[in-house]
């Protein structure tokens, strides 16, 4: 049973310590490029924080985003920032989103997010805390995989499973760290492939972070995964 109190609590204790470090740079370390292709620092803070509002749409009833376009042009927007309109920005959109999830509410039920994609509204404090700590991470500023809580980075491997979960692309895969397993891909009596490695290093490759060389695969190649 998904705890979303729990996990709000955690998205808090999150975004403080991304504020917390992120409070560290300059104006100039903004513009520099972050962890993902065509994306600087400031295009990820500007992600995160529309990410928040977009949050509170879908708890609230609305569209998540009005359409893609409006999505990535707010972002190209508000990328150019300074780090001090950056930070008050992340600081109070996360205070928007703590607000609607303190707000009485139903959270059994279904929400619609992005593309027609459902799921309950209990999750969607799960889903904002996996944006929070990967991006963290994606700004390269010194969180890395390796530091995320144990719990996030072992549900965040679950939750990547099951998205993958009957890809007609994805053969059916065993993951493992050693002491636990998850199964991805498509199904069968017997998985054709297992993949071995750190929780991090399972986290990155499902994320699209890392590129699994740092993993051990038995039964076949490792599986080329679909975009996120």
């Amino acid at each position: 049973m998904i705890d979303h109190a729990h996990d709000l609590e955690s998205v808090r204790e999150a975004t403080e310590r991304l504020l917390s470090a992120v409070a560290a740079l300059d104006d100039a370390s903004v513009t520099e490029p972050s962890r993902l292709p065509g994306w600087s620092r400031g295009h990820v803070l500007a992600h995160i924080a529309r990410n928040a509002d977009a949050l509170v749409n879908v708890l609230e009833g609305r569209p998540m985003y009005a359409d893609a376009h409006v999505r990535d042009a707010d972002i190209e927007r508000d990328a150019p920032r300074p780090l001090d309109v950056q930070l008050a920005d992340v600081r109070e959109s996360a205070a928007r989103f703590r607000a609607a999830g303190a707000a009485p509410a139903d959270w059994s039920r279904t929400v619609e997010l992005r593309n027609g994609v459902v799921d309950a509204a209990a999750r969607v404090p799960f889903r904002r805390w996996v944006e929070v700590e990967l991006h963290h991470v994606d700004l390269g500023i010194g969180q890395e995989l390796e530091d995320l809580p144990e719990e996030f980075t072992a549900r965040e491997i679950a939750f990547l499973a099951e998205r993958f979960t009957g890809h007609p692309e994805v053969p059916p895969t065993r993951l493992t760290d050693g002491t636990r397993a998850w199964h991805t891909g498509l199904e069968a009596e017997a998985p054709e492939v297992t993949v071995t490695g750190a929780p991090a290093e399972l986290l990155g490759w499902l994320s699209g972070r890392r590129d699994g060389s740092g993993l051990t695969v038995d039964g076949g190649p490792l599986p080329a995964l679909p975009p996120l």
